[in-house]
This record gives C-alpha cells, structure tokens and sequence, in this order.
C-alpha cells in the first residue's frame, strides 16, 4: 500500500535547520516552505488560520513534536511542509520544547483523508527509533526516506 505523508512530501518543503527559537516565529519559517505549493490557493489565509488554531490549544503532541494545522478552504489539497530544530523551539502553551514540526494545511471538504494524515503521523512519531532518524537525517532526501520506511514498515505490520 502507498504510503499517506510520503506523497506529500519534497526536499524543498523540509527545512531541517529551523533558526527561530520562538513559536510564531518558527511557525512563519515553516509556513512560509508553503508559500510557492501549487495546492495554496491564498497563503496568507491559510496562515493566519493556522496560528487561530495555534492560539485555542496547543499542537504540541510530545516527545518534541508538534502538528500545526489548518482545515481551510485556501488549500486545494493536503498541504504539509516539515521543519526540524537542533535548539529547541518553546511552545509556551504546552511547556514543551519542539524539535519536529509537520505543518498540514488541509481542506474543509475533506476530513478523512486529513485524519489518516495525522493518524499516521502520530503512529510513526510515537515510536522513538523513527524520531530517532528523522532527528539525525542530514538532508531533507534522507529525512523523506527515513518517513518513508517508517511508513512502509507500518503499513506492513
């Protein structure tokens, strides 16, 4: 079976140095690996959703990773870009210091293929040795591949 992040993901929306060690600020580093996606029909909609979203609860999940999200109409299809931070960026609402962030900018119409997005999401990240790779790739290529092949492994089990 193909895999439901791995389609949606390209090296040039994985930003594995994140500078910004403040959440909004991390979050517009991130968002903006959106800006340019043929899916985003009105980026700056999509982002002012995301941080509403952000300010009513946090999207921290644990062990250093958080989802940020929007269900919007200003995407065509699901959107998701990844940021990774070597410092730490402070999610003050949750009192966690995030280290993976995936961004997913979904439509409205379409909240089951969303729903299987995080719910893969949340399997692959809760298992430490696929944070474990995806905190030590050294290019966004192999950032992709180590997603991969926890997907791939997920599906298979």
């Amino acid at each position: 079976m193909a895999g439901v992040i791995t389609p949606l993901l390209d090296p040039s929306r994985v930003l594995l140095g994140v500078q910004s060690t403040k959440r909004t600020a991390a979050l517009h580093e991130v968002a903006a690996l959106l800006e340019a996606h043929s899916e985003m029909t009105h980026f700056q909609g999509f982002y002012d959703e995301l941080l509403a979203r952000e300010r009513l609860d946090t999207t921290s999940l644990g062990n250093g990773v958080a989802l940020p999200h929007a269900r919007t109409d200003h995407v065509k299809k699901i959107v998701l870009a990844v940021g990774r931070s070597d410092q730490g960026i402070v999610f003050e609402n949750s009192n966690e210091t995030i280290r993976l962030l995936f961004m997913l900018g979904t439509p409205k119409a379409n909240p089951g293929a969303y729903l299987q997005v995080v719910g893969t999401l949340c399997k692959i990240l809760k298992d430490p040795a696929n944070r474990t790779a995806l905190l030590t790739a050294a290019t966004p290529a192999e950032f992709i591949a180590a997603l991969a092949a926890a997907e791939a492994k997920l599906f298979a089990a």
